[in-house]
């Protein structure tokens, strides 16, 4: 009981401490600039004054950093819709590349499946900064740096889904693919009637974390959009809104709603892919 205890209290302590983020961007965004020069001002501006603190709900709530976004920063919704035009193509890019390579890699033996599954491994750990002279020259020969083009054709072509997808598909029973083999369906027949719905959760599950890997991307817009006008709102956040704190707030809660609402929807989705990802490592154990 005692053990039991120590761990729920460890567990709310840490969804507190993760938590109180949140409420502390949700209220910055409903206090005054006044007051918010006040409180954090001195720990955020560049010329602080005083000590910083932090009050848990705001002396006079009011909406006016949300209008002052909406209304007055139009390079805002530019630099959300250049975020968007970034990260959806590369999903869709990914799973039409991704699902089935997992699925070749899965369930369809050739030579040299294993020493190419290995090479896709080595590929995946590899930081960006080790891949972003290649990538660089390669896109440089094809014309494409400076261009949102730049950043979505290497993020179609991630290693990342190929593995959380294939995993998912590795729990698919070979018993089940060989009955419809005998039964006369076909290898795209298979994949498609049989393979994909089993192996859904696994390829939302990679939707949904390669979504957060592409939304919040820094390095890659960093180095190949040199426009300004082409940055997405990670990449732009901090410039929008440098000098304005209450901005910043709703600015950050605006960053978070896409990938936050992409992750409750896919939660239970999620959850199953890491489940059959774990189970079929251990059965491969």
């Amino acid at each position: 009981m005692i053990k039991r205890i120590f761990c729920a209290a460890a567990l709310i302590a840490l969804a507190l401490f993760t938590w109180w983020v949140l409420w502390f961007m949700v209220m910055g965004a409903l206090t005054t600039e006044t007051e918010l020069r006040a409180t954090i001002g001195p720990a955020l501006l560049t010329e602080p004054a005083g000590q910083s603190f932090w009050t848990v709900l705001p002396s006079w709530p009011t909406l006016q950093p949300l209008v002052q976004l909406l209304l007055d920063t139009p390079l805002f919704f530019t630099m959300f819709w250049n975020a968007c035009q970034l990260a959806f193509p590369q999903i869709l890019g990914q799973v039409a590349v991704a699902v089935p390579a997992a699925w070749v890699f899965s369930k369809l033996p050739f030579p040299g499946r294993r020493a190419l599954y290995t090479v896709y491994l080595l590929l995946m750990i590899l930081p960006f900064q080790i891949t972003m002279v290649p990538n660089y020259l390669v896109l440089d020969r094809l014309s494409l740096m400076d261009t949102p083009g730049a950043v979505i054709l290497p993020g179609i072509f991630s290693t990342f889904p190929v593995f959380i997808t294939k995993k998912a598909f590795d729990a698919v029973p070979v018993s089940l693919l060989e009955a419809a083999a005998i039964d006369g369906a076909g290898p795209l027949r298979i994949f498609v009637r049989i393979g994909l719905p089993l192996g859904l959760p696994g390829v939302l599950s990679a939707v949904v974390l390669d979504f957060i890997e592409a939304w919040n991307a820094i390095e890659q817009p960093m180095m190949f959009l040199k426009d300004r006008n082409n940055w997405p709102l990670s990449l732009y956040l901090s410039n929008i809104t440098a000098a304005d704190l209450g901005p910043a707030m709703v600015a950050s809660l605006m960053m978070l709603a896409p990938p936050l609402l992409l992750f409750l929807a896919g939660e239970t989705y999620l959850e199953q892919g890491i489940g059959l990802s774990a189970l079929s490592s251990k059965d491969d154990g």
